[in-house]
């Protein structure tokens, strides 16, 4: 469901839940409501009148957050691993694909005719690989620590959030994007799934789990929200949560 709030689209999602929440969507700033099932039309546009300049002001934020170029993955683009930027260089082989990082520069070894789709499927897997060993030491660190286990997680490229958590089947999922974000991040990122199996929205509770075992979550959500976005089609949307 849509309605228009002072020329502002919102899409409204009527859920089970027993709070009204608030999203602003980077990157193009795109509103979205998750409403209790009974609340009628009027009691929602009436709740985000009141919001009206936060929305705007957080819209403002997004379109002036900075962006990266699309990727045709050529030499003399830059990348990012892990927060730190690299400027690729690509070399041709017909012995295999490689990524290697050495001082500054990222060496992209591929087939001469391979497109930048090849390109970028390629490095997508490899920017996987490292993220999931770094997975491998934070979640279950973070797991020891909080007492909150997952019973599964993968990685995949998402257009909407940095990371899942279905609390029914306690599986978390990672953004890929996070291969290219500065540490902290990721490991706050595993901080707030985790906190999703004890707590679903973002109340008082959940805070208080980010509180207590990262009391410096705010910062590092602060870092991760001034990181350049990737390169986005105008259809899609990124939910930086």
């Amino acid at each position: 469901m849509q309605i228009t709030v002072s020329n502002i689209p919102i899409e409204v999602n009527r859920k089970n839940i027993k709070n009204l929440h608030l999203s602003v969507l980077p990157p193009d700033g795109k509103v979205r409501v998750s409403s209790p099932m009974h609340l009628s039309d009027e009691s929602i546009i009436m709740f985000v009148r009141t919001k009206l300049s936060w929305i705007r002001k957080q819209q403002n934020k997004f379109q002036n957050q900075s962006r990266q170029t699309e990727r045709q993955y050529i030499s003399g683009e830059t990348m990012y691993v892990f927060g730190k930027q690299y400027f690729l260089r690509v070399e041709y082989s017909y012995k295999g694909n490689s990524l290697e990082l050495s001082g500054n520069n990222a060496i992209l070894t591929v087939r001469k005719e391979s497109t930048s789709k090849q390109r970028e499927n390629y490095v997508n897997e490899w920017y996987r690989g490292l993220l999931k060993e770094k997975i491998q030491v934070y979640l279950p660190k973070l797991e020891k620590i909080t007492g909150l286990y997952c019973d599964s997680w993968q990685t995949k490229y998402m257009t909407t959030k940095w990371g899942t958590c279905n609390t029914n089947t306690k599986k978390l999922w990672f953004n890929l994007q996070l291969a290219k974000k500065p540490l902290e991040c990721l490991e706050y990122v595993i901080l707030h799934e985790l906190a999703h199996l004890k707590v679903k929205n973002h109340d008082e509770d959940f805070v208080a789990i980010l509180d207590e075992y990262m009391p410096n979550w705010k910062e590092r959500k602060q870092i991760l929200n001034s990181c350049a976005l990737d390169y986005f089609e105008p259809k899609d949307t990124f939910l930086d949560e």
